[in-house]
């Protein structure tokens, strides 16, 4: 059994960080949108669900006519799964060509047209790894006939070690990705799926597998038949649904304290992950004395689905991590637990039965996201959906309190009449991050974020998410003014990437020339007036023109041509899929955007010297000419690139381009008190780009395949070791 536990664990590993890598790979190929995101996650989870299911119901037509070792049979899984990681980024490349080729398109038809293509490309090969389990369920059956303790529980320690493996890749495989890029991150992936399949194939070798099956009546499968909510099918899509359900909302509800860096959401998933394999451990040994639960387990797990309410309540002192582990572990630890008890239960060592069950649970984990991402939260409060989600096991805790058959001991059923106090006591006790500016500003959700407007003057904020995105400054300003005096004609048009407060967008206005503004989240243009008086009459202004979409896939798609095209990505620098707007990757698609003379701007805020060394070269690499100027108010650096020479105008040649209404709008919030002024304090910081990339000289350009401003836990780890280091020398 030793070897199907390295098999599992070693699969699993694989699965996360082919997951992992596909999402982002799509997401370069399709856009950073929500709906797209949505779309890889459930085709992920569809194809494992059908690959479980369809395995199991071969190995029920079939199974008995197959004579050669079924572990051969799931080595040759494996081969095949190894496929993937070299065929599934050629697949999505291709069908980004054949998009391109299509044009411009609806957003409805993209959509249709790239979920299409992703299912085309992903659900064959994640069916696969849904029919390892069946398959290998089925070796062991074969192996150990003659152990009913090892298969009738088979599911249960191969979705152990299953999960162990997955524990490792929410870790692993960001370090692979910050040292090797995303392609040969891949083919580690690769290498395990074929370690697994040659050991596999020389074990079979030396397995002694018999085709004999186990009765039924030796499986005791005539004791599995609950029927209502408490049937193990019902829970299992229950458990499914709302434990990835509740992960939707938990980002949401954790992401003012851990931030939007792929870190954060790692804790996230590894904390889900690490207690889901405690619990699958803690039910394997509890199985071996134990052949029926006591319905305190529903009572503990309705409770402890409220504990995040509590967590991530501001009025909560806790650190972060402290936050995710107390408010999520006890939970998913539960999960882990019922999970593979109920497939235990419901499948006693059949392949096919415990590929119908693991289908049903994927079912819901497909469902759930949906269900919070698309039809909760946009309408409710992160609090108020979490208890929609967790009302399931309230009433099946009681319904399983009072059922023929439960214990009649008074403390399971008390507990579970005491659940609905317990919950509302919970409610009215604890706030959730919103909640602090509810009645001091505006409180937007759609199914991509939660955006807040507060503050007052110039201190007024945006929040995504509880993250702050920007503020009222006059560097947005110059992100629109500074290209636009640069350009050596009288400007046609421009475009803005990233509304933000929409001050960009509106120093663009003042010029009097269209304008277009392309925002990936629908709320934030709608808090516009919150921020400028002004606001309405720019809106309804024939020259302005908002588009809700990614703005790389904006880029893609529309024929439109731009003079200036000037983008300010959300902040941090590390933030979660930023770097697909400072990749050299994005800059050729921006180039056939910009009419020949074009200026593009781009504002990089100050960060790691690797960061802002990938990001200088990528520029640099990818325009001809380019200027690196200081900014207004001292903080971080203004790119102008082009593919013509940029002019060589001082601060005044660059003040009496300004129309006049341009001026009042760069002066409104200072610093100087001319425009001459202004342009000075931003040329007196001009640099060599070179200066930029000398600061980490061996960075190379920043591209799709190498996010390095994503993935930097390796290079400060090792910047604090040497640090440590030379201050161990010098004492």
């Amino acid at each position: 059994m030793g070897w199907y536990f390295l098999f599992f664990f070693l699969s699993g590993f694989c699965s996360i960080l082919y997951e992992l890598v596909w999402l982002r790979l799509s997401m370069a190929q399709f856009g950073v949108t929500t709906a797209m995101v949505s779309i890889v996650l459930s085709v992920f989870m569809a194809g494992l669900g059908f690959g479980s299911w369809a395995g199991g119901a071969w190995i029920r037509r079939h199974g008995e006519k197959v004579h050669f070792p079924a572990l051969r049979l799931y080595a040759t899984t494996e081969l095949l799964i190894a496929a993937s990681g070299i065929l599934v980024p050629a697949e999505l490349h291709l069908g980004h060509s054949l998009l391109e080729r299509l044009g411009s398109t609806s957003s409805a038809a993209y959509y249709l047209f790239s979920g299409i293509w992703v299912a085309l490309s992903m659900v064959p090969w994640c069916a696969l790894m849904g029919a390892t389990i069946p398959v290998a369920m089925l070796a062991i059956e074969r192996t150990f006939h003659d152990a009913p303790q090892k298969t009738t529980r088979s599911f249960s320690f191969l979705y152990m070690a299953n999960v162990a493996g997955a524990v490792i890749g929410t870790a692993l495989p960001l370090v692979l990705i910050e040292l090797l890029g995303f392609h040969r991150t891949l083919k580690v992936g690769v290498a395990c799926n074929l370690t697994i399949a040659i050991i596999a194939t020389l074990v079979s070798r030396s397995s002694h597998e018999t085709a004999a099956a186990i009765p039924a009546e030796e499986r005791g499968l005539t004791i599995t038949a609950n029927g209502g909510i408490t049937s193990p099918l019902v829970l299992l899509f229950a458990t499914g649904l709302t434990s990835m359900g509740m992960e939707v909302v938990w980002i949401r509800q954790f992401t003012p304290y851990l931030g939007t860096v792929v870190y954060a959401f790692s804790l996230i998933l590894a904390t889900y992950l690490t207690a889901t394999f405690i619990g699958s451990a803690i039910y394997r040994r509890w199985s071996v004395r134990h052949d029926r639960e006591s319905s305190l387990l529903w009572t503990m797990l309705a409770t402890v689905s409220l504990f995040p309410l509590l967590t991530a309540s501001p009025a909560t002192a806790l650190g972060s991590s402290m936050r995710i582990i107390i408010g999520i572990a006890p939970f998913t630890g539960l999960v882990g637990f019922l999970t593979p008890m109920l497939v235990d239960r419901w499948a006693k060592g059949d392949p096919a039965r415990a590929g119908t069950a693991y289908a049903v649970n994927v079912v819901g984990c497909i469902l759930g996201p949906l269900v919070a991402g698309f039809l909760f939260l946009p309408w409710i409060s992160e609090r108020w959906a979490l208890l929609l989600l967790a009302a399931p096991w309230f009433m099946v805790a009681i319904v399983s309190a009072f059922m023929p058959g439960a214990e009649s001991r008074f403390a399971p059923r008390a507990t579970a009449f005491l659940l609905v106090p317990l919950a509302a006591m919970i409610v009215l006790s604890s706030k959730d991050y919103e909640g602090l500016y509810r009645n001091r500003g505006l409180v937007l959700r759609d199914s991509t974020a939660t955006v807040i407007a507060t503050g007052t003057g110039m201190d007024r904020k945006l929040l995504v998410n509880g993250f702050g995105m920007t503020s009222l400054t006059p560097i947005t300003k110059m992100m629109a003014h500074l290209p636009l005096a640069f350009l050596d004609r009288p400007p046609q048009n421009a475009l803005v990437i990233c509304f933000g407060m929409g001050t960009t967008f509106r120093s663009l206005h003042s010029w009097g020339i269209p304008v277009t503004v392309v925002e990936l989240v629908p709320s934030v243009p709608k808090l516009f007036g919150f921020y400028h008086s002004d606001a309405a009459e720019i809106l309804n202004s024939p020259l302005s023109h908002v588009v809700i979409d990614d703005g790389r896939r904006y880029l893609e798609r529309t024929p439109e041509q731009y003079d200036v095209i000037t983008i300010d990505p959300p902040p941090p620098l590390a933030a979660a899929g930023s770097s697909l707007l400072y990749s050299e990757d994005f800059y050729s698609v921006l180039r056939q955007r910009l009419r020949p003379g074009g200026i593009f701007q781009q504002w990089l805020p100050y960060g790691d010297p690797e960061d802002v060394a990938a990001v200088a070269l990528a520029v640099r690499q990818s325009f001809p000419y380019v200027r690196v100027l200081g900014s207004i108010e001292g903080w971080g650096y203004h790119f102008l690139a082009s593919d013509r020479p940029l002019a060589d105008r001082d601060a005044a040649q660059l003040a009496s381009r300004l129309p006049a209404k341009a001026v009042s709008d760069l002066l409104e919030w200072g610093p100087s008190p001319t425009a001459e002024g202004q342009f000075e304090d931003v040329l007196d910081g001009e640099m060599p780009i070179t200066a930029l990339i000398a600061g980490s000289p061996s960075t190379p350009a920043l591209s799709d395949d190498r996010p390095i401003n994503e993935f930097y836990k390796v290079r400060r780890s090792a910047r604090k070791i040497e640090q440590w280091r030379q201050r161990r020398q010098y004492q």
